[in-house]
């Protein structure tokens, strides 16, 4: 299979050719609304959004249908983004980090963890998705280049597309903090495990 990495904004670029066209279908993985908004906010005019809440590395339970729930608001302003919530138990995460515990964020145990995330997303993108990306990039606690070379790796293993992207960029985490402001969209203090 011919495979061409392309970047979020190549396919933007792309698309803008057309003037009017059918949106592709995009599976967004997404850590949690607030990096989703900004994210969401980008690729709306574009993109046919699936957002894919796929996260069993955020402990403990509550902390993570809070986050789930705080979706709702996000897709109040774009009613037409859908959102998969596929099954998931922290048992896999922490069985997959097992030895990585006390690795400080940025580590080996968040390598581990973005293949996982990104795999299952992956694997979600073969029903019918032209392609997935993930919000974690907007994060500037995240390495995007690590980041993409994972999503480009588990596309390549699933025979799917995966668009890179760092949406950290033009302000991209600032405007989430705004969004996040004018949306009333609870902000965590932490990524998701707690491991220490």
């Amino acid at each position: 299979m011919d495979y061409e990495i392309k970047t979020v904004e190549d396919e933007i670029e792309y698309l803008k050719g057309f003037g009017t066209f059918v949106k592709p279908k995009l599976l967004l993985h997404a850590c949690c609304a607030p990096c989703s908004t900004y994210c969401v906010d980008y690729l709306y005019p574009y993109f046919d959004i699936t957002i894919f809440y796929y996260n069993p590395n955020i402990m403990p339970y509550e902390e993570w249908a809070k986050r789930g729930k705080e979706f709702e608001k996000l897709l109040a302003k774009y009613p037409d983004v859908k959102i998969v919530i596929p099954d998931q138990s922290n048992t896999d995460f922490l069985e997959r980090v097992k030895g990585y515990e006390k690795c400080p964020e940025g580590g080996d145990r968040c390598s581990i963890c973005f293949n996982m995330r990104l795999s299952e997303s992956a694997k979600y993108a073969k029903n019918g998705f032209d392609f997935f990306t993930t919000t974690l990039t907007v994060s500037p606690h995240k390495n995007a280049a690590l980041i993409n070379e994972i999503g480009q790796q588990v596309a390549l293993l699933n025979g799917v597309h995966y668009l890179d992207s760092n949406f950290k960029k033009k302000n991209g985490y600032l405007r989430s903090i705004q969004l996040c402001a004018e949306l009333g969209i609870y902000r965590q203090n932490y990524c998701g495990c707690r491991l220490d």
